[in-house]
This record gives structure tokens, sequence and C-alpha cells, in this order.
């Protein structure tokens, strides 16, 4: 799943990343409220968990922008507002889920993962993915194309679950080195070049055709037949 995180903590955001991800979910984090709706208007995520204090747009404010422009992904609240005027408030401004601070993530990533689970979530809220002639199944972690079985490892699957979320859209190494592996920018490393370069040997290589292009000077573009 892909998941956006807005935590201005610096110690529980990137504990809350990293742990989503090693769960095998790509995580966009932000500490800002703003940078927050900004991306959930332009890229779809299946599940949104809000801090409610953060210094100026709150997780309150956010939902409420983000209810109104009909982005629809089911939202949890993390706070250490817990009272029960303040669940209230967060579930009438469109929340879903509320979970008080502190908490342990096991918790969360069981919460998120009812999220997904209930009536009425939409295509890419459910278990699973497809574009073009390939189907991801999220939950079962497996990858068709043609219907036939392709295997791939942990990283490939996240590789290329980033690639069908942004269809059309470049994606730079640095992108993929935050989304897939969740690091900085390293010029010094190869692990993009390889996993892709791997990726295209199995979904590409034995049906003859190209999914993946190369802008030289950019990144790469997911591109389906």
């Amino acid at each position: 799943m892909r998941l956006l995180v807005l935590e201005d903590d610096a110690t529980l955001g990137p504990w809350i990343e990293e742990g989503l991800h090693d769960a095998g979910h790509v995580v966009d984090l932000f500490t800002d409220g703003k940078d927050a709706v900004i991306a959930a208007m332009g890229q779809s995520y299946d599940v949104l968990v809000l801090d409610r204090m953060v210094p100026g747009l709150d997780g309150l404010s956010v939902l409420k922008t983000l209810r109104h422009a009909k982005i629809t992904a089911p939202a949890i609240f993390l706070t250490a507002l817990g009272e029960i005027d303040d669940r209230v408030e967060g579930l009438r401004a469109g929340g879903d889920d509320y979970l008080v601070k502190p908490f342990a993530f096991s918790e969360l990533l069981a919460r998120i993962e009812v999220l997904v689970r209930r009536p009425g979530a939409t295509e890419e809220q459910t278990a699973q993915l497809s574009t073009g002639d390939i189907v991801l199944d999220l939950h079962k972690r497996t990858c068709l194309r043609q219907g036939r079985l392709v295997d791939l490892n942990p990283k490939e699957f996240l590789l290329l679950e980033v690639f069908m979320r942004s269809e059309g859209r470049v994606q730079t190494r640095a992108m993929l080195l935050e989304r897939v592996w969740s690091m900085n920018f390293d010029p010094t490393t190869s692990v993009v070049e390889t996993h892709i370069s791997r990726l295209r040997g199995k979904i590409e290589k034995p049906f003859g055709d190209t999914l993946i292009r190369t802008i030289r000077g950019s990144g790469y573009v997911f591109e389906p037949n």
C-alpha cells in the first residue's frame, strides 16, 4: 500500500516511516500540513496517517481540506489529544480511526490493515492493483502478468508497485531511493539500476516487450502496453 504520514516529531515520524516500510509499504512522510495536502491532491494514497498537532495546517485541517476536495482515502489520527470531545471532532472531520499517543506500532499497523479491509473501499484501497496486463495482489504479495506468476523479491515487488502507482510519470533515481529504500540521494549506489535491471528481466524479457523506459538525465517512466 501507499501511505501518507503527517508527523512533525523528529523521532516518531521516522520511526513510523521505518516500521511501515519494513512491513512492505510505500511511505511518504511529511512534517508540514500544506505539503501533505499538495501530495494527497496529486497522488492516490490507500491510508492517511495524520498527527493532529503539527505547526501551521494541522492534521484536522488537512483532512477537512481533503474531504472537501473529494479525497476519500481512509484516515487515522495520531494524537496526544485523547478526550472524547477530541475524538468526536476528529471523526466528524472525516476521520475513520483515532489512535492516542503513546501507542504500539503493532496496533497502528493493525488499524491501518483494518481500514483498507472495510466495505466501501475504493479499488485502489483493496487488495489488488492492476495496470495493463499486470496484477499485483498487495496482501498476498504476488505478481501476475498475462495470468502467469512472476516471482519477485520484496524490493522488486515494492519497486513495481511504485511504478504502477505512478504510471506515465517520471520517477527520478532519488525518488525511487526514498520510496523503495528510504534512502536519501547517494550518487555512489547502484541499487536502483541493479533492481530495475532485475525487474525488467522478470516482467519484460519473458514477454518480449518494454514497460519501464529510461529517460536519460531524468529517471524512469512506467508505460504499459
